[in-house]
């Protein structure tokens, strides 16, 4: 008797300390679900309009998030670069809707139009994050801002002033530069349209979610092939895999350029559900909240998986709705919650990274004790 007393009392000794480490390893996650469900409380909104929003925003967001994770793998940390993912899928957006292409046939000459685009954008990206390895991170920011201005002149005078582009609807009316709000009539719902459950004030794309499906499917696949290998062990330490015979610097490269094709697909479906292009700002934010989205789901500059990613997609913009909720009920003023949205956009991703270095020193200092 004495001595099941005696092991019921050490596995409750050994249960206290595997929940504080399950706890740290999971704060980021863990914190973020307590603020949605305090925010959900405060805002007291409707189950089912929570529920339609978060999926409807999972539906955009999802392939944008996934984007990130191959470039984590690699090591090249998270890639703000995808932005320029984004200016490719756009690009190509203002090609089919100036050739009045529509419907998922219009979605589809986007999607494969953007490919090669991207490909170009991913392998400069690429190339420019191998001469600045340790800082690819800073690197890629820098580098979206420096492609946004690319991009703005592309579309403001290099259409129409050097490119002849001729089209009222989308062209401003001097007929150089193309309008700031673009309406995608044509291709707007062509990929959430395909197959749709609509029951009250929920809608559910089942179309997008299988394609995000196959999407994240097949990204576990690559992970797990010869390539995926040689990913990962340049990932885990350059050196090594440079004396194994693996090309680091093409890894790297191949790394961003496949980050970057997701990203415009990505991006495509996050515009045609929304159906308007906001020519000039559709894509800044892009980086931003795919990267806030993965901390939240507990990854880091080292380590993301899909799972990581849909449950920080979750939170993310489960606290992005709830946010501004939750500031207009406490308040009374629907200002008030605009100024909680911009403080969830912008300080989650400080919070995040401060909580997963404090992660870190917990980590570090419980295998010192052990």
């Amino acid at each position: 008797m004495k001595n099941a007393e005696i092991k019921t009392q050490q596995k409750r000794m050994q249960f206290m300390p595997d929940i504080k480490k399950g706890l740290i390893r999971n704060i980021v996650p863990v914190v973020f679900a307590v603020l949605c469900i305090i925010g959900a409380c405060i805002a007291q909104a409707r189950p089912l309009f929570l529920l339609s929003s978060v999926t409807i925003r999972m539906a955009r967001n999802l392939l944008l998030v996934f984007s990130l994770i191959i470039p984590v793998v690699t090591g090249l940390g998270l890639n703000f670069g995808i932005v320029l993912g984004a200016m490719a899928a756009q690009i190509a957006l203002v090609a089919v809707t100036h050739w009045e292409i529509t419907g998922i046939s219009g979605f589809i000459v986007t999607a494969l139009l953007s490919v090669p685009l991207s490909i170009f954008f991913g392998w400069l990206t690429g190339r420019i994050l191998n001469r600045a390895k340790g800082n690819e991170m800073i690197t890629s920011m820098m580098l979206g801002f420096f492609a946004n201005g690319l991009y703005q002149l592309l579309f403001l005078f290099v259409l129409g002033g050097i490119i002849p582009m001729v089209n009222k609807t989308i062209m401003l009316p001097s007929g150089i530069g193309i309008k700031n709000t673009v309406a995608l009539r044509g291709l707007k719902y062509a990929l959430d349209n395909v197959i749709k459950i609509e029951y009250d004030d929920l809608i559910i794309p089942i179309f997008t979610f299988i394609v995000i499906a196959v999407m994240a499917l097949a990204i576990k696949f690559l992970l797990q092939t010869k390539l995926g290998q040689e990913l990962r062990c340049v990932g885990q330490d350059m050196n090594i895999a440079e004396a194994s015979g693996i090309d680091v610097d093409k890894m790297r490269i191949t790394a961003v350029i496949l980050s970057t094709i997701l990203a415009a697909w990505g991006q495509l479906i996050h515009l045609q559900n929304i159906g308007i292009l906001q020519t000039y700002g559709s894509h800044e934010q892009v980086g931003l909240f795919a990267v806030a989205s993965i901390l939240i789901g507990g990854a880091t500059v080292t380590k993301a998986t899909i799972g990581q990613a849909i449950l920080g997609t979750f939170l993310f913009h489960s606290l992005f709705i709830i946010s501004p909720m939750a500031g207009q009920k406490l308040v009374g003023e629907p200002q008030v919650g605009e100024y909680f949205r911009a403080f969830v956009a912008y300080g989650v991703i400080g919070l995040s990274l401060g909580l997963h270095a404090w992660q870190k020193q917990q980590a570090a200092r419980n295998k010192f004790e052990e």
